[in-house]
């Protein structure tokens, strides 16, 4: 929602996602309290921290582009089944078994694609061009699968997933600012005040949904797939009922039945992940 307001209250969205992960990193060292010698040991993947700390601003744009141009419905719904490449990664790279639920699921997900990034048509809007959004959402839906196997591939190595993201906020913060400062020193932007509580308001947001999902999967030790599924059937469900209730965002039917296949093929997998 907020980077679907962002145009509106003129704020620049790459100063907001600079100061989203200074908030983010500030929170994490002050109450997660990570230890960071576990980044002495000879087998920290540096090439994927410093891959991920790349990654993680850049699909932030990406993702707001696609907000914009594509809305918020199809957007998190694109975001949400990049599961469906990381599952395709874990059985071919990292060696996680397949089964028939899984294998259900990531085929209804490849179908519910499909129909997501399928343009709407224009109605009553005629004479005025839409935008495009399809590239943006396969880019949303690429780029968060990657982030996704980048993490796997921290977690493999034993580097503690809380000290590994709060050192990737940290480099994110660092060249972010960079960017940014070069930015306004070549007349392109300016640092304003609204940036930088809309950033830190986006890096609070940021912090509690990972705070969150970790505090869950402690509470359901023995539930993974509750707390998966409850997370990402419920964001596709809570963003289709505010792009198109709060933000009036037109869907095609074909838009429609991809958002409900989106959502059975995460119940699927969800599924899968209990079984032997």
């Amino acid at each position: 929602m907020l980077l679907k307001l962002a145009p509106r209250y003129r704020l620049d969205v790459g100063q907001a996602v600079t100061w989203n992960y200074a908030a983010a990193c500030g929170l994490s060292l002050l109450l997660l309290q990570p230890s960071f010698a576990a980044l002495r040991s000879p087998g920290t993947p540096w090439f994927a921290l410093l891959t991920l700390a790349v990654a993680l601003p850049s699909i932030f744009l990406v993702l707001a582009r696609s907000v914009r141009e594509a809305g918020i419905v199809r957007s998190d719904v694109a975001q949400r089944l990049s599961l469906l490449l990381s599952l395709a990664a874990a059985f071919t790279l990292f060696g996680e078994s397949a089964n028939g639920w899984k294998i259900a699921g990531l085929c209804i997900g490849l179908l519910a694609v499909a129909g997501i990034v399928t343009r709407p048509s224009e109605g009553h809007a005629s004479g005025r061009r839409r935008p495009r959004g399809w590239p943006w959402l396969l880019a949303v839906w690429g780029g968060f699968a990657l982030i996704d196997i980048l993490l796997k591939r921290v977690a493999q190595s034993g580097t503690p997933s809380l000290t590994s993201l709060t050192l990737c906020f940290a480099l994110a913060f660092a060249l972010m600012l960079l960017w940014q400062v070069a930015r306004h020193l070549g007349g392109h932007s300016r640092f304003a005040a609204r940036n930088l509580l809309a950033g830190l308001l986006l890096g609070t947001l940021n912090f509690g949904n990972i705070l969150f999902y970790v505090r869950a999967h402690q509470a359901l030790p023995h539930s993974p797939a509750v707390v998966f599924a409850s997370m990402n059937i419920g964001v596709v469900a809570l963003g289709a009922l505010v792009g198109m209730q709060v933000f009036g965002e037109r869907t095609s039917r074909l838009n429609r039945v991809g958002l409900v296949m989106a959502v059975l093929a995460i119940g699927l997998i969800a599924w899968g992940t209990r079984q032997p």
